[in-house]
């Protein structure tokens, strides 16, 4: 039984399990992006069980990246490892570097982009672990892109809990 605080226990055998994982810094993405960009799915909602999804996001030189809008069900938290990221805070853009950390609950205005004309890389973190996957592979698809109709995009936005402003 956890203390004060503390969620309640998901686990309750008696001596612990032998299940984690590594992945290694050299791994191979597991989309690119075009433009020289890509994706590492770190720890997805399938594979936390729903607690967190966890992506490295590694962005070209060219300008990239979703302008403003907000999620009604999970926060989304930004890390930067390395560059310049702007990132958008509900109410302007700021210039984040290496170390810079912004953090957006559930309803909270953002966006972000890359438009240093230099590679930029961020941990993106997702709570709870919603299948944001699917979201990302059809934005990183021209191909099914073209094929969408705006009916189709209207649904595609809704499923994925993203409201442009």
């Amino acid at each position: 039984m956890s203390g004060p605080g503390y969620p309640p226990d998901r686990y309750t055998g008696p001596s612990g399990e032998v299940n984690a994982s590594l992945r290694r810094a050299g791994a191979a993405p597991e989309l690119s992006l075009g433009g020289g960009g890509s994706a590492h799915y770190l720890a997805t909602g399938a594979t936390t069980g729903g607690a967190f999804g966890l992506y490295r996001w590694e962005m070209g030189p060219a300008p990239t990246g979703p302008g403003p809008h907000f999620h009604r069900g999970i926060t989304e938290s930004f890390y930067v490892l390395e560059g310049t990221v702007r990132l958008f805070d509900g109410e302007r853009w700021l210039d984040g570097g290496p170390g810079d950390f912004l953090h957006v609950p559930e309803g909270g205005v953002h966006g972000f982009r890359n438009e240093s004309g230099e590679p930029a890389s961020m941990l993106l973190l997702f709570t709870p672990g919603a299948p944001r996957e699917d979201y990302f592979e059809t934005i990183a698809d021209a191909a099914r892109r073209k094929a969408m109709t705006p009916e189709d995009w209207t649904e595609f936005f809704l499923r994925h809990d993203t409201f442009w402003v």
